[in-house]
């Protein structure tokens, strides 16, 4: 069993967290580069100058002599141009600031990117309507500066709330804390109040199977609590006073008195949930793609804006021709589905991934987990489940499996040692039913012994086997040890009835985990502190094709950077505890299991809500899917304009073929629709 769940903060680590939190007091946000707080004023900012220009739009549409021209109907007034023109100059104020000023940026930094290009898009469209509507040009295009302005807020509306939306796991994490709390007063009464009315010192009483309110420490009382939830170490924890007790782990069979020592955002489960929150605010690389896409986008609508209207007046065409010619250009240039390309996918795949508890912490990370080419394992807690399970049963002359089982599950039901919980599973699988124990006792070191249907019955240790100088199959016996495996002994009537052994049950899905990696031509490798014996018996079970045991959390690290320096592959770690931290942070994607320990979540790219190693399986294909979704819609996107844009600019002009604005506009509807469904479409 690796033992770091029992890492006890040192008082210098401890001076450091409280520092930690003090400052995360003032200031929760100040953290992460100071602007997630500025980041969710800007979600809202963004929803809110959507769906009022979304509002106003719907007018502009109708108004527009050209939407009506198209729809075949005739809604023209005295000074309707007027309204239209004031509306469309609302929405590309208003809609179009936070482009404006963003567009700003990017050319202060020489680098025009995605705001730079819907920018010259809503420009061009507003000067060339408003000339229009005072006489200076024919066509105007407030219809399409307005759905513009509308479908850029959309996208990256939808693209801030998927950076922000700590993912439905938040919720489920939240659901973890209990809501209310027993508090004994200092007459000893005992109110529920309201978890979050707690204040440090309270003290306050857990009962069996409850929840544990708050972290705090145990003042009175002995209990086991399961903090698997919170730590994957699968075995419940025997606690009892002066121990710690984490908020949302769950109390075995004793009743607990806790002093509650941090409450609030100091708690553990907060902090997992802050850092869910900040998960999604690594910006992506792919989104770099998109605005990479931008830039040469506008350099390109530039140019050819300008050699299209060069050429059509070299022709002999009119100014105002040759004008709209490159307006409808530069216009087009822009696509709409180009600002719901990576957005849309982000945040598709954002939800898959939360929905099978996979947090992604670290989107850059997870979109390189498409060319990982080396998985490695901690072992315990990771490959195996943590818990005790029989694996092989021996029996003496006269006794049968069933007869050896079912009496020291008896004894066994009395003890809570993991240990024993195997033996009753076994029992419980070979449907035995239990039989009543008197006289049970526990000796100490030794084992359990009791009276089962008048027979005298010991569950024991080898040595004490040795004490009585009893017989056994000693090669049975080296054989099972040097796998690794705990041996307990049956004796009935003082006579040798068999020999059961046990170990740390593999996972399931371990197993399938290493063949599907193998499918994908990715290597598995196990790193453990354990022993060579256990960690060959499970590597060998689970067809590992390279095992390091024996390995000191120091000493994992350095294992991670010969994998990817020596062996020359890319690299994630897959650990629990805090001695993975480090390798988790060396590897090319840190991959946490379970809620592992808040270190090596801390450290990790992606958080494995359920600690199953399938998903590790699944963060690649997710990320591959990811990956060929985001070039698929960039694709659709500006192919949208590889077409349009020689097409508006009249290359087919001779043939008869000019594209119409309105018939640019359906076009560019169309590919946005295209890359929306898109990216509903991907799925793991």
């Amino acid at each position: 069993m690796s033992n770091h769940s029992h890492h006890h903060p040192t008082s210098e680590e401890h001076i450091s967290s409280e520092h930690h939190h003090n400052q995360h007091e003032q200031n929760p946000h100040e953290q992460h580069s100071g602007h997630h707080n500025h980041h969710a004023h800007m979600v809202e900012d963004f929803k809110k100058r959507f769906y009022i220009s979304l509002i106003v739009t719907i007018p502009i549409l109708m108004l527009s002599p050209m939407i009506q021209m198209f729809l075949s109907v005739n809604w023209r007034f005295t000074g309707d141009l007027y309204i239209l023109f004031a509306l469309s100059t609302f929405v590309f104020f208003y809609g179009g600031w936070p482009f404006l000023t963003g567009a700003k940026d990017e050319l202060k930094e020489r680098n025009p990117g995605m705001m730079t290009l819907i920018s010259l898009a809503i420009i061009v469209a507003y000067v060339y309507s408003t000339a229009a509507v005072f006489g200076f040009a024919e066509n105007d295009f407030f219809w399409e500066l307005a759905t513009l302005v509308d479908i850029m807020l959309l996208g990256h509306w939808i693209e801030m709330r998927s950076v922000m939306g700590a993912s439905k796991a938040l919720e489920e994490l939240a659901k973890l804390m209990p809501s209310v709390a027993h508090l004994i007063d200092e007459d000893g009464t005992i109110t529920e109040i309201e978890v979050t009315e707690l204040k440090q010192g309270n003290h306050v009483l857990v009962k069996p199977g409850e929840k544990v309110p708050v972290d705090g420490q145990i003042l009175e009382g002995k209990s086991t609590i399961d903090e698997s939830m919170l730590t994957g170490e699968s075995l419940p924890v025997e606690k009892e006073a002066g121990l710690e007790a984490i908020g949302g782990s769950i109390n075995g069979e004793g009743s607990l008195v806790i002093s509650v020592r941090k409450t609030g955002s100091e708690t553990y489960l907060s902090q997992v949930i802050t850092l869910v929150k900040e998960a999604q605010e690594s910006k992506s690389r792919a989104q770099d793609l998109a605005n990479r896409a931008a830039k040469w986008l506008f350099y390109g609508a530039l140019a050819a804006g300008l050699i299209t209207f060069i050429i059509w007046i070299s022709l002999g065409y009119s100014v105002s021709f040759a004008m709209e010619r490159m307006v409808t250009v530069l216009i087009i240039a822009c696509p709409h589905a180009l600002g719901l390309a990576a957005p849309l996918v982000v945040a598709v795949s954002t939800s898959i991934a939360s929905k099978n508890g996979l947090l992604i912490r670290n989107r850059a990370a997870f979109e390189g987990a498409r060319n990982i080419e080396a998985v490695v394992f901690d072992k315990t807690g990771t490959l195996t489940k943590g818990e005790f399970g029989v694996t092989n049963i021996h029996t003496s002359e006269g006794f049968s499996e069933e007869d050896v089982i079912s009496y020291a599950a008896a004894v066994e039901a009395q003890s809570q040692h993991p240990l024993a919980k195997g033996v009753i599973r076994k029992a419980e699988e070979m449907d035995i039913t239990l039989h009543r124990v008197e006289n049970f006792q526990s000796l100490t070191g030794k084992g359990l012994e009791g009276v089962v249907d008048g027979k005298q019955v010991m569950v024991v240790s080898p040595s004490y086997v040795r004490e009585l100088n009893l017989t056994f199959d000693q090669i049975q016996f080296d054989e099972w040890s040097s796998e690794g495996k705990t041996v307990v002994f049956t004796l009935i009537d003082n006579k040798l009835a068999g020999m059961i052994a046990l170990a740390d049950i593999i996972r399931e899905t371990a197993i399938d985990a290493v063949n599907q990696l193998k499918e994908m031509n990715v290597k598995s490798i196990m790193l453990t502190g354990d022993n060579e014996q256990v960690a060959h018996y499970v590597g060998g079970q689970l067809g590992m094709e390279e095992i390091f045991a024996e390995i000191l959390p120091h000493e994992k690290s350095e294992k991670i950077e010969h994998i990817q320096n020596v062996e020359h592959l890319r690299t994630a770690m897959t650990g629990d505890g805090v001695n993975d931290a480090p390798a988790l942070a060396k590897a090319d994607l840190g991959i946490a299991v379970g809620a592992g320990t808040d270190v090596a979540i801390e450290t990790a790219d992606v958080v494995l809500v359920k600690s199953n190693p399938l998903d590790v399986v699944n963060i690649i294909k997710l990320s591959k899917a990811t990956y060929s979704k985001m070039t698929q819609n960039l694709w659709w996107a500006a192919g949208y304009n590889i077409i349009a844009i020689p097409l508006a600019a009249g290359a087919l002009y001779k043939f008869g073929i000019v594209l119409s604005p309105a018939v640019g506009a359906i076009l560019m509807s169309l590919s946005t629709v295209i890359v929306a469904i898109n990216a509903r479409l991907l799925k793991i």
